[in-house]
């Protein structure tokens, strides 16, 4: 117990050396930790990215399967409810940058129309692997 004007020096916090300790430690397990937790963002972005283009790729089939003709827009996949709605391009963030692909003379018969034959990623560099997200 502590008397007026007297100090008890049995009670001892912790020092500075032991603080830095504990700070070098957790400095270190930081150090190993947080790569492992960044790959594993990236990873699973990329994973995302290419569900969303199956399922896209997906619907932009069924629906040319139900009417015979490829949709005009993302947008049209929307509206005729083949998407809830339209998908985040995960690397980018933004619903805007998907790049749509054109039915080509092979793919697009005299009574076939639209512009949606494929959709590919619109986001700049490459994927862990080396491929190009555009080429996905």
């Amino acid at each position: 117990m502590l008397k007026r004007g007297k100090l008890n020096w049995n009670k001892r916090g912790f020092t500075l050396v032991e603080l830095m300790v504990v700070m070098a430690i957790i400095a270190l397990l930081l150090a190993l930790a947080l790569p492992r937790y960044f790959n594993h963002l990236a990873s699973s972005r990329e994973t995302i990215l290419k569900q969303d283009l199956a399922v896209m790729r997906d619907a932009i089939d069924k629906y040319h399967g139900d009417r015979g003709r490829y949709p005009n827009s993302l947008d049209e996949l929307v509206s005729a409810h083949y998407l809830r709605a339209l998908p985040v391009d995960p690397i980018t963030e933004r619903s805007d940058t998907w790049q749509a692909v054109a039915p080509s003379a092979n793919e697009a018969g005299e009574s076939e129309t639209g512009e949606l034959y494929d959709i590919k990623s619109g986001a700049p560099g490459t994927a862990r692997d080396g491929s190009p997200y555009a080429n996905w």
